[in-house]
């Protein structure tokens, strides 16, 4: 790993940390609306239990409160472990270049996935993520495309 690769790495993880705490921070605000908590307390209902208190509520549901609502911080959350994820694959795979190809399609699948989980929310952060995850699935599968018939040299400079 060249340090180029290791400083995109550790930048990339500092915004993640950092969009994390905010989107766990936006979340919180869960605990001040007993009305959500039957639709938005997912990790708490696991085991089936009835979050009859605010201290009863996981700090998971708080992201699912958040990207429901406040979906800025979660989906830049979302797009720097998207990053961290890839460059890593990169890293791994650049001097294969069929498995790079197949790693990205396999991206590519799990975030078309993610856009038809999300598809039927009625929150405007379900309709961004299913967007988010629809057109990033989208790119990462033509990206394998490209990849697998061997792209020219000179496009993936910009991940050096």
């Amino acid at each position: 790993m060249t340090f180029n690769h290791f400083l995109q790495m550790i930048i990339a993880a500092l915004f993640f940390m950092v969009f994390t705490f905010c989107t766990w921070y936006e979340g919180s605000e869960i605990v001040d609306k007993p009305w959500e908590w039957k639709y938005s307390t997912l990790f708490t209902h696991v085991n089936d239990e009835k979050a009859i208190d605010a201290v009863d509520i996981s700090n998971f549901d708080h992201f699912v409160y958040a990207a429901k609502f406040k979906p800025l911080f979660p989906l830049l959350m979302v797009l720097a472990a998207s990053y961290i994820i890839i460059l890593s694959g990169y890293i791994l795979f650049k001097r294969r270049i069929k498995k790079m190809a197949l790693f990205l399609l396999g991206i590519g699948v799990l975030f078309l996935f993610s856009s038809g989980f999300v598809s039927h929310s009625p929150t405007v952060g379900g309709n961004i993520f299913q967007a988010f995850f629809l057109i990033g699935g989208m790119i990462a599968i033509m990206a394998a495309a490209l990849y697998y018939y061997r792209i020219p040299r000179g496009f993936n400079t910009f991940l050096k």
